[in-house]
């Protein structure tokens, strides 16, 4: 089991924690981070582009966090690449805003409330009771799966396994140990369970959890303007307001829309269940399949007397649901799974269905049944029961047909009755040719398995039977052959589809793809089939209920309509992603996404303006909050639920449609304004001078929805020149290389992490976890070490030596490092501003450890140092900034460092003082001369001026790939040149004769020497020349050796 770390040793820690909170109190005294456009009067006579050579800004925000708990250091995460943006953005000159609103808009905070609700009704006021109760619902729970059991076994009929079925805990039992109930999650996140029945009210939520952000935002040294905080839905009127007129908009527009159509929907809230208001399930939508209807002509022995006395004279069905209705003509037989449990569901006074419950709930939302929303199972009996029932196989060249076990059949997917078509799917085929061997075996009748594979479609690449051809090709030898059956069924699909041409029935010669809605329409008209859908996978709402697919009438944003889906893509094609994969992600995204439903009639939310029965849904009303914060200030300056109304006295209903209309899509005045125009010039000014955000970071499981509906809603609703201008994306982190479990004692909120290591080196931890979209990591061990690491800086920067001579590496490392903050790869800021800077450091006091460093470079270097990690680690660079270097303002006000002039010495010497100084304290020599490092010494630099033949072949082809026009080698073209030992070969060769002052003096030796290769060769057998030294020598290579003298 995984688990965080001890510290066991916590000075070093403590130290740095104690000047993190003095630092912290300061910026929010001096109010660092509040930012405001430049005044009118300012701005007045500028063009927009010269208002931004002049007053640059940026503005980064990243998705508000859900309230229903603390943030998690894997909020930390994603928010750490704005914050780090920020810090470097403001030493640019930048009037930077970093704002951060608080998102309670849904399902899940309501959802929460209701559980406290009902858990304090089962469980007393105080939870005293729930020891007892819980022993109570446990017992009855394997009680019942005992009685089912028992049901199970007896009698055994064909196809039934051989041994007994083995008993298994129940649910409910099995869930125990774990966090079963709303208030053990509360319990887990540091609520008392006295306070506990305070959050059976929704509201309190609102007011419990956007504090405790806020002080952890602090204790981070996060540099967010808190005057711009702002809680979703009526909890405040000013940012409703906003969303009303967003709303409108929107429809005014013929962006939302009224129909009939399929979406997630959870029965025990009674509304669509969307992304957020999931558990589980996010990003998944409904599957729409064929219900193919297989009446039963004579049941097995083993099930006839308790299903017919069940149905009471109804007709009854197998249903099996197909994605494939245009194969149907092929069926030689229908499955079961011999150990799934199936139901005989009312659908009318006249039929029943067959199929698992699981299935029949989703029919009873989707107009099926004539109880709509009801599921009225009128008997339950095990699969191996079922078969050698006799069916009717609609659309077969086989009228009647058995059904017959099948391993692999899902209670999860589709109704648990498969039909079979062995020509066309490779399972069936496997599974079939099994029995087929073996019908003894299995208890079956050989005359139910009389039936030949029927060929139904064509294809170029397998002809009339794929899945036969594709069983040989992957040389599948059963059903239990499960990867290779996968891999072969996706391939008969794809291609059947994309290339095959109907051989048989009414639509015989007409393309796969044109067939198949013909099919399934003649088959439902005929009454033989209809139309099902169900959920791509597991879908738990926050309430914990199993969702379904339900057919109704919805409010829904028409994403995908050919027009506006063009218009975003253009926006897409514009915009700076920093990645490969989070561009393939948002096309991907584009491709299929389409409406979705933006109402719901239960929770926490917005009141949709035109219909007062819905609420607004949690992904519709957080699409382009991001142009409030620009204004939020004005309306309620600190205030997050908009109690304190701004320093401009605009009251919420003073935000109308048209006034919100006029500041941020340029609409006109209106006539009967409820406020005066000056007040709203104030919040557009605010507005144009910040809008659009500059970049926006998430998790990239934001893609499918979030950040997508904000594409779609900022080209409906905003000028070009305010839509997004970047967005980045992260995985998730994983932490000391798992993921994150609270149940495993492997998780870590952003309070603990930082009351655990300092907020510094958490922040250090963050950037150096990862950049991509890969999963990062935070390594506790590392982050310890940072500790370490950070306190030996402070001690360093206090100490006053002398003579130091490492200022062209310094100024690399400030370029360095600042490319990498540009392109937001905070791993290699990290790598170059933190950990190569202090390696430059350590190597220059080693080498000048006799002659002393130069104070002015060693304050140079301190100074350089708190600088450029300021973005990433404000505290300690503050505490440089300020008590080392005494400098009068806060180093969030400081600039970005400018190198200085380079020093005389060149990059050439300082890289040949570098490889020499490394093996100057190594013993050791030639293979005639022990050198001891520690007596007075010599060195000779071997330089090569001619070359061997395959380094001449190099040069030729650096020649021949060079490109005059361009400047530049064609990298495709110099194939050797790509060769590992080839490249210091065509580096530029170095003057090093006039060195030879400099190299005694840095190095202390008492001579040094440069000979050519030829001259060095011309003194082999001499004392002191190693061949094999010489040998090695290439231009811009140099070889050498130390002796003692």
């Amino acid at each position: 089991m995984s688990a965080t770390i001890e510290l066991a040793q916590t000075g070093k820690r403590d130290h740095l924690k104690s000047f993190e909170v003095i630092y912290q109190k300061k910026w929010r005294d001096e109010k660092l981070f509040e930012t405001a456009a430049p005044s009118p009067e300012e701005l007045r006579g500028l063009s927009k582009s010269e208002i931004r050579d002049k007053f640059p800004k940026w503005m980064g925000c990243f998705p508000f966090p859900y309230m229903n708990g603390s943030l998690h250091l894997g909020h930390a995460f994603s928010i750490s690449k704005i914050e780090f943006a920020a810090g470097y953005e403001r030493m640019l000159g930048k009037r930077v805003l970093f704002p951060h609103g608080f998102h309670v808009t849904g399902m899940p905070i309501k959802a929460a409330a209701d559980k406290i609700v009902r858990e304090l009704e089962l469980f007393g006021q105080d939870l005293e009771n729930f020891e007892e109760v819980q022993r109570r619902l446990e017992a009855e729970a394997e009680e019942q799966e005992r009685q089912r059991e028992l049901q199970a076994a007896e009698p055994q009929g064909a196809g039934a396994p051989a041994d007994k079925v083995k008993g298994k805990k129940g649910k409910l039992a099995a869930k125990s140990t774990g966090l079963t109930y709303q208030f053990q999650i509360m319990e887990s996140i540091g609520v008392p369970r006295s306070d506990i029945k305070k959050f059976a009210d929704p509201l309190y939520w609102l007011t419990y959890f956007p504090p405790i952000a806020v002080q952890d935002h602090n204790a981070f040294g996060s540099r967010i303007d808190w005057r711009r905080q702002f809680m979703t839905t009526p909890a405040n009127p000013y940012f409703d307001s906003f969303v009303r007129w967003q709303i409108n908009k929107l429809h005014d527009l013929g962006k939302i829309k009224f129909g009939k159509r399929y979406t997630i929907y959870s029965p025990k809230d009674g509304q669509p269940c969307m992304d957020h208001d999931r558990s589980e399930g996010e990003a998944l939508g409904p599957q729409e399949y064929t219900g193919i209807k297989m009446e039963v002509v004579d049941w097995a022995p083993a099930a006839k007397e308790q299903i017919e006395k069940a149905a009471g004279g109804r007709k009854v069905y197998l249903v099996a649901a197909t994605l494939r209705p245009e194969t149907m003509y092929g069926q030689t037989n229908c499955f079961v799974g011999k150990d799934l449990w199936y139901g005989l569901f009312h659908i009318s006074e006249t039929e029943a269905y067959v199929c698992t419950r699981r299935a029949a709930r989703n029919m009873a939302f989707q107009g099926v049944t004539d109880k709509p929303g009801e599921v009225e199972q009128l008997t339950e009996i095990i699969g191996h029961k079922l078969i050698g029932t006799k069916i009717k196989a609609p659309f077969s060249q086989y009228p009647e047909v058995y059904v017959l076990p099948m391993d692999n059949v899902l209670a999860t997917k589709g109704t648990g009755v498969v039909t079979s078509v062995p020509s066309d799917s490779p399972d069936d085929w496997a599974t079939y040719a099994d029995l087929r061997k073996k019908p003894e075996f299995y208890k079956l009748d050989p005359s139910w398995l009389k039936n030949d594979p029927v060929p139904v479609l064509s294809t170029p690449a397998y002809g009339e039977m794929t899945a036969e051809t594709l069983i040989k090709e992957y040389k599948i030898q059963s059903q239990k052959d499960v990867k290779q059956l996968a891999e072969a069924k996706d391939k008969a699909y794809k291609e059947g589809f994309n290339n095959g041409t109907m051989s048989v029935g009414e639509f015989k010669g007409l393309s796969v793809q044109d067939a198949k809605p013909k099919v399934k329409q003649a088959m439902i008209e005929q009454g033989l089939a209809f139309a099902y859908a169900e959920p791509e996978g597991l879908i738990v709402s926050r309430s914990s209920d199993e969702c379904v697919v339900a057919l109704m009438d919805q409010w829904y944003l028409d994403y995908g309509e050919p027009k506006w889906r063009a218009e975003t893509e253009r926006l897409l094609e514009k915009m700076e992603l920093y990645s490969t994969e989070t561009r393939n992600g948002f096309e991907g995204v584009l491709a299929w996404l389409n409406k979705w439903a933006c109402a719901r009639t239960y929770g926490l939310g917005s009141i949709l303006p035109w219909d007062p029965t819905f609420l607004v849904e949690s992904l519709s009303d957080s699409t382009i909050y991001m142009a409030y914060y620009t204004v939020a200030q004005l309306l309620h300056e600190d205030s997050i639920d908009g109690s304190k109304p701004g320093p401009l006295g605009i009251l919420p209903d003073q935000m109308t449609d048209e006034v919100w209309d006029y500041i941020m899509s340029n609409g006109p005045w209106p006539s009967q304004a409820p406020l005066p125009k000056e007040k709203a010039d104030a919040l557009k000014h605010e507005f144009e001078y910040f809008y659009p955000f500059d970049i926006r970071s998430s998790g990239k499981d934001l893609i499918p929805n979030h950040l997508t509906f904000c594409l779609y809603n900022h080209v409906a609703i905003f000028d070009e020149d305010k839509w997004p201008r970047s967005m980045r994306t992260n995985g998730h982190l994983l932490l000391n290389g798992e993921k994150m479990s609270k149940s495993k004692g492997n998780s870590l909120t952003l309070k603990e992490s930082v009351e655990k290591f300092g907020a510094d080196a958490t922040r250090l931890s963050l950037a150096d976890a990862g950049d991509g979209v890969d999963d990062a990591n935070f390594d506790e061990l590392a982050t310890s070490a940072i500790i370490r690491r950070v306190f030996t800086l402070l001690e360093w920067c206090e100490i006053p030596i002398h003579d130091l001579v490492f200022q062209q590496e310094i100024d690399d490392l400030i370029n360095q490092t600042q490319t990498h903050y540009k392109n937001m790869h905070y791993k290699d800021a990290v790598k170059f501003g933190f950990y190569e800077l202090q390696s430059a450091r350590d190597w220059y006091r080693e080498v000048t450890a006799n002659i002393g460093m130069h104070i002015d470079l060693v304050q140079y270097w301190v100074r350089v140092a708190a600088l450029v990690i300021t973005p990433i680690a404000p505290h300690f660079a503050e505490h440089i900034w300020l008590t080392i270097l005494k400098e009068p303002k806060s180093i969030q006000l400081a600039l970005w460092p400018t190198p200085k002039e380079a020093p005389s010495t060149g990059y050439a010497e300082l890289s040949l003082v570098k490889m020499l100084s490394k093996a100057k304290g190594k013993k050791g020599g030639n293979a005639d001369t022990l050198f001891d490092p520690k007596k007075p010494k010599a060195v000779r630099v071997y330089v090569a001026s001619t070359f061997p033949d395959w380094q001449n072949v190099c040069v030729q082809a650096v020649q021949d790939s060079y490109d005059e026009e361009k400047d530049k080698v064609d990298d495709v073209k110099k194939g050797l040149i790509k060769d590992k030992k080839a490249m210091p070969f065509v580096q530029i060769p170095d003057i090093l004769n006039a060195m030879l002052p400099y190299l005694k003096k840095t190095l202390n030796l008492e001579d040094a020497e440069v000979l050519t290769v030829d001259e060095a060769r011309a003194k082999e057998g001499e004392p002191g020349f190693s061949k094999a030294l010489i040998d090695v020598s290439e231009p811009g290579a140099p070889a050498f050796e130390y002796r003692n003298v």
